[in-house]
């Protein structure tokens, strides 16, 4: 039964330069023990000081390798002060976007349409709105909207579908965001919603407005000074 013990413990870690490291998985199932069965989505040793990167949802937590402390806070590199939390949940929350179903998107082009941005939005959100409005003052730009209703659940719904059934898409969409002008009703037309909130919840989109560029970084709420310095990034 020692033996058996034994043999299990060492299993579980893995000696790097002298120090014995906890296997990911066993601190995954650690954590997730004491944090009441809560989802982590992946574990990954970093190599600060030992810790463990945690990751649930949008957040990066740290812990030890024993799990005994829990650190809720970004890592600056005290040299270069770089967050380099920040950074990494940059890079883990990034997409393929030319994966993206476009067809599913309002399209809207100005000028020469060379800055690209796909936007989550939902008709009711405020943030959306001042999106939507400092968005418009750009000139060369193509910004693909992809209707995702998720605030008011029954409210949300029917107007993304009045919107995306308009004659006019785009047009629909631009008078309701900016003018808070009502979409006609269309008879006989359905919207493609599940798609939509589908297609959010495999890019992790929990809230709107959320924006990507075409390298697949991401910008949530309406943070449009970072976003214009991504889209114009994307053309050089």
């Amino acid at each position: 039964m020692l033996l058996r013990a034994g043999c299990a413990l060492l299993a579980a870690l893995v000696l790097v330069s002298g120090r014995a490291f906890a296997d990911e998985n066993s601190v995954k199932r650690a954590i997730e023990a004491r944090l009441g069965g809560i989802k982590v989505d992946s574990v990954t040793r970093t190599q600060y000081l030992g810790l463990y990167e945690v990751l649930i949802g949008e957040d990066i937590v740290y812990t030890d390798e024993r799990v005994t402390y829990i650190f809720n806070g970004a890592i600056i590199d005290a040299n270069t002060r770089r967050n380099l939390t920040e950074e990494r949940l940059q890079k883990l929350s990034t997409i393929k976007f030319d994966q993206l179903p476009l067809d599913l998107a309002i399209k809207r082009v100005r000028g020469n349409g060379k800055r690209v941005v796909a936007v989550f939005s939902d008709p009711f959100c405020p943030y959306c709105r001042r999106l939507d409005q400092s968005l418009a003052q750009m000139d060369g730009v193509t910004i693909y909207t992809f209707l995702y209703p998720i605030l008011r659940e029954n409210e949300s719904r029917q107007m993304a579908t009045r919107i995306w059934c308009s004659s006019d898409r785009a047009k629909a969409y631009y008078e309701f965001m900016l003018e808070n002008k009502q979409p006609s009703a269309a008879a006989n037309c359905s919207a493609p919603v599940e798609r939509w909130i589908a297609l959010g919840q495999k890019l992790g989109v929990r809230a709107t407005p959320v924006s990507f560029v075409p390298n697949g970084q991401r910008i949530v709420g309406a943070r449009f000074p970072e976003l214009q310095k991504l889209m114009d990034e994307s053309v050089k």
